[in-house]
């Protein structure tokens, strides 16, 4: 056990996040993304679980260690919906507030295509696959640094 660490942040996800350098993508998804499939092409081929949790109780976690990158104007990329390129899904809501408390500010996520997300996500450095069901919970967020 860790001092004020989150019990969420398995010793694996620990890993994964402090061996990403800034500018690297943390690839952060649903239950019904192909996360297996996705992280065999990372750059560490790593896919961490967390079944049983909502994707904004996780990012709570992981965003209470991981610093979001400042220098990029989209540094947190969402799945765009299919049917509706527009369409801001419950799950994005809640998670994009998250990021936006841990950050203290406002983030316009980026929109990427389907067939984009996953071209993007494979060039990740990581999968997070959360057990959430909720459809377009699919995210890269990319590492900052520590000032």
């Amino acid at each position: 056990m860790l001092k004020s660490i989150d019990p969420i942040l398995t010793p694996d996800l620990l890993w994964l996040l402090a061996s990403m350098g800034h500018g690297d993508d943390l690839v952060f998804v649903d239950a019904n993304h192909p996360a297996t499939r996705i992280a065999q092409r990372t750059t560490s081929q790593r896919l961490i679980q967390l079944p049983g949790l909502s994707m904004e109780t996780a990012i709570r976690a992981i965003m209470s260690v991981y610093p979001l990158d400042d220098f990029d104007p989209d540094p947190v990329r969402v799945m765009a919906p299919v049917d509706d390129p527009d369409r801001v899904p419950d799950v994005q809501r809640a998670v994009l507030a998250e990021i936006e408390r841990a950050v203290g500010r406002a983030v316009a996520p980026g929109k990427l295509s389907r067939p984009d997300f996953y071209r993007a996500a494979a060039a990740g450095f990581g999968v997070v696959q959360v057990g959430d069901s909720r459809g377009y919970g699919c995210f890269l967020i990319r590492k900052g640094v520590i000032s």
